[in-house]
């Protein structure tokens, strides 16, 4: 096998920064749960984030397409302030909270939880790890909502006198002395115990700027990848951008196995392998971009006219939107995908092996559906075309939310995004950059790069994590995850017909009987995934 030297160091270096960023990224949300950071909250800050993106990505490329000279130095200390912002994260202590295994409680006596002392009641504020939640109380045929108290440091708890404590006693008056009720209790209430704590501000602080130069560093990475190609090889971008999936998946499985090695099945996780990872890969990227051999690229006489000149164009606008709504729906995959996952395991009982499932989950989208549709991407752009390959996502996605929505347990979602992952993520990614880069001026690659990349996983990821956030709290993961499969078949369609009736003479692409026999084929391959699914899961209810 021949080796390219010249594509040698930017395919090392995909692998080692993606490395690096696989053991911390796809837990961020659910270790910033274990802090004490509700979903409302964390929808919100993910919902911010990516507007800051929106403005740092442009304004990057803007500074790499000006400062050719020093783009390695800049790119290197980028690089290196995102890494050391993730690794500070280790030194974040846990806030002291009761862990509610389940929501829901069933057959409690009336009698059996006594009154909360008047001291007990001010405690919260306290961070003593007290907190209070409001109650539904569903007594044979009476419903009625109290305030009740929960007791335990950083340990789960169940509705007894050892754990709980009713705040107003005078509320379980409708319920008689013998009868057993149902319980479903709501999300704690939050006082200064988290939002005047170290932990919640350095969280906020360290996870908002890691999140900017993970993402920033990214669409820099994707721009210099180009320049290396050079215009007689652009959709050879796919096969330097898999190594970056391939080290992701690695070291996230890697890191989940650790994290649950290293906390011996306790509830409370310890991160600390993952942060050392992250270490470990760091240091060895920033060496391996030392070697960078950086083409002269002739650069533009006017940067922001040959770009605003580009987005005048109503051919870009439209794929502008329509990458935003990728990003949208990346979104919930990205931020919510594990903590729906973490919540159905609580329900089906597979809490303890949790971290090593979603460790598989990230192995299983990287190492699988990732490596192959990056490997081929390429191929299946210029047989497709931008328009239809475009479409093909949305069509998948609507697919892969579906089917996640429908299992039962932790490990099917497992084989879902092994095969899901590939023409959803990767093609789509591959298709919205190999675009931005066929459309982009001479030298304004970088900054083109950036205003595509701040549309998709910028303004698209902010609107989608607020959606995300809201969604999840009011009707729960499974319709959340069926409003999203619904919102990517509309977007498909709309697309289609655009493409068809007025996006198909400026976008390269092909006929649309190639398009459909290629979905048809796919749509047959997950359907007989769907039938095994089924099957199986029939045979182990009987």
């Amino acid at each position: 096998m021949k080796i390219n030297y010249t594509q040698l160091p930017i395919k090392a270096h995909y692998f080692f920064f993606m490395a690096a960023m696989g053991p911390i990224l796809p837990f961020l949300p659910v270790y910033g749960k274990q802090l004490g950071i509700s979903v409302v909250v964390m929808g919100s800050i993910t919902a911010i984030l990516p507007i800051v993106f929106l403005i740092a990505k442009p304004a990057f490329g803007f500074l790499v397409d000006c400062f050719h000279a020093w783009r390695k130095t800049i790119f290197i200390a980028l690089l290196a302030t995102t890494s050391s912002c993730y690794i500070c994260m280790c030194f974040l202590p846990v806030l002291p909270s009761p862990i509610l295994p389940d929501h829901n409680f069933n057959n409690i006596s009336c009698t059996s939880i006594p009154q909360c002392s008047p001291e007990d009641i001010s405690r919260p504020r306290l961070c003593t790890g007290i907190k209070n939640a409001m109650c539904q109380w569903t007594c044979m045929d009476r419903n009625f909502f109290v305030p009740v108290q929960f007791q335990g440091v950083n340990k789960e708890i169940d509705f007894s006198s050892n754990t709980t404590c009713i705040i107003d006693a005078n509320m379980t008056s409708y319920c008689s002395e013998n009868s057993n009720c149902d319980i479903t209790c709501g999300t704690f209430e939050e006082h200064n115990c988290l939002y005047g704590s170290i932990t919640f501000w350095g969280f906020i602080l360290l996870m908002s700027l890691g999140n900017i130069g993970f993402n920033v560093s990214n669409c820099i990475s994707d721009a210099i990848c180009f320049d290396i190609l050079g215009d007689d090889n652009q959709m050879g971008y796919g096969r330097q951008r898999v190594w970056g999936t391939i080290g992701f998946g690695i070291s996230a499985f890697l890191a989940g196995y650790a994290v649950d090695y290293w906390s011996n099945g306790e509830i409370i996780k310890t991160y600390t392998p993952a942060f050392l990872l992250v270490f470990v890969f760091s240091f060895i990227d920033i060496f391996c971009c030392k070697k960078l051999d950086l083409p002269m690229m002739g650069g533009s006489a006017d940067i922001l006219k040959d770009v605003f000149q580009l987005l005048k164009l109503k051919p870009i606008i439209i794929f502008l939107i329509f990458a935003t709504v990728a990003g949208i729906l990346d979104s919930f995959i990205i931020y919510f995908l594990f903590w729906y996952l973490e919540d159905l395991a609580r329900a089906t009982g597979y809490m303890g092996e949790i971290k090593l499932i979603e460790g598989l989950i990230v192995a299983a989208e990287t190492l699988g559906g990732e490596v192959i549709f990056f490997s081929m991407s390429g191929k299946i752009l210029k047989k497709l075309g931008f328009g239809y390959t475009f479409t093909f996502c949305f069509v998948c996605y609507a697919l892969r939310f579906g089917l996640i929505s429908l299992v039962s347990t932790p490990w099917w979602v497992i084989p879902i995004e092994l095969f899901m992952q590939g023409p959803t993520y990767a093609l789509c990614y591959t298709t919205i950059v190999a675009y931005a880069s066929k459309v982009a001026p001479p030298g304004t690659s970088a900054t083109v790069q950036g205003i595509v990349a701040g549309m998709d996983d910028g303004f698209g990821f902010a609107i989608g994590s607020l959606i995300s956030g809201i969604l999840y709290k009011q009707f729960g993961g499974v319709i959340t995850l069926r409003i999203y499969s619904l919102i990517a078949v509309i977007t498909a369609f709309l697309y289609l017909i655009l493409y068809l009736l007025y996006l198909k003479h400026t976008t390269p692409g092909i006929t649309i009987s190639v398009f459909i026999l290629s979905s048809i084929c796919l749509l047959l391959k997950v359907l007989l995934i769907t039938c095994r699914y089924e099957k199986e899961r029939r045979m182990e209810d009987a």
